[in-house]
Order: structure tokens, then C-alpha cells, then sequence
């Protein structure tokens, strides 16, 4: 089966779907927007740039490109510290994931579940199961 290329816009959605799994949001859960600041505010989690790396199933250059344009976007924030990267999602980041978490399960769905074709379907691409 031929590897099929994946857009950063596809690998966008995954670590925004990622570091909202890392926190424990629930993207569909009835007054997220009233809840948000104080979940942010609450939680110190976020994940690693290797973290990043190994969700995508990536290279170090598409890694940066994702994170880069993540973070350009508002939809994360990177911070350093003792020279490792901690990523975590802002809440732009999750307002867009939700907002729009159901369009991208509608237009990459193919390459969703070829993705997670080893692991299974991660809890949040519920949407793609038929």
C-alpha cells in the first residue's frame, strides 16, 4: 500500500486534537466557551515536541512546519524551557479544533484512518466511524 501525502493542514488538526486529549477537553461539551479559561488556567499539560513528532508520524522539518504555522495561527503557544519545547494549545486553538474538528473528519477521512490504521481511531475522530 503506497504512502499517501498528508497536507500540514491534516497534521494541524492531529496535534490540535492531540494536546486537547492531553488536557482532557471534551471539544463537544455543552457552555465549553464559559468553561474554557478556567480549564487553561487549571492545566499545566501540554506536549512535547517529540510528542508532536510522534503523533504526526513525521520528520523533523514537517514537525517545526506544524508547529510553526500552529503557533502563527494563535492555536498554540511554545514555550522553552532548559532547552526542551512544551506545546500547548491556547484557546483559540481549541474554539478552532471544535468549531471545525467535524469538517476536516469530513474532508480528510481517508487519510485520518490511514493514519491510525495500526492503532485504531483515536477517541476524538468518533465522527469518522460509519
Amino acid at each position: 500500500m503506497a504512502r499517501t501525502y498528508k497536507d500540514y493542514k491534516i497534521y494541524c488538526c492531529l496535534v490540535l486534537n492531540r494536546l486537547v486529549s492531553e488536557m482532557g477537553i471534551d471539544i463537544y461539551q455543552p457552555e465549553l466557551d464559559n468553561k474554557l479559561d478556567q480549564i487553561l488556567a487549571s492545566s499545566s499539560k501540554g506536549a512535547s515536541k517529540e510528542d508532536i513528532k510522534h503523533e504526526i508520524r513525521s520528520n523533523h522539518f514537517m514537525t517545526n512546519k506544524v508547529i510553526e504555522e500552529l503557533e502563527r495561527q494563535g492555536l498554540v503557544r511554545v514555550e522553552t524551557q532548559d532547552g526542551r519545547y512544551e506545546i500547548r494549545i491556547t484557546r483559540e486553538g481549541v474554539i478552532y479544533i471544535r468549531r471545525y474538528n467535524e469538517f476536516f473528519l469530513k474532508i480528510y477521512e481517508e487519510q485520518i484512518r490511514d493514519h491510525y490504521r495500526y492503532h485504531g481511531l483515536p477517541h476524538w475522530a468518533r465522527g469518522a466511524e460509519k
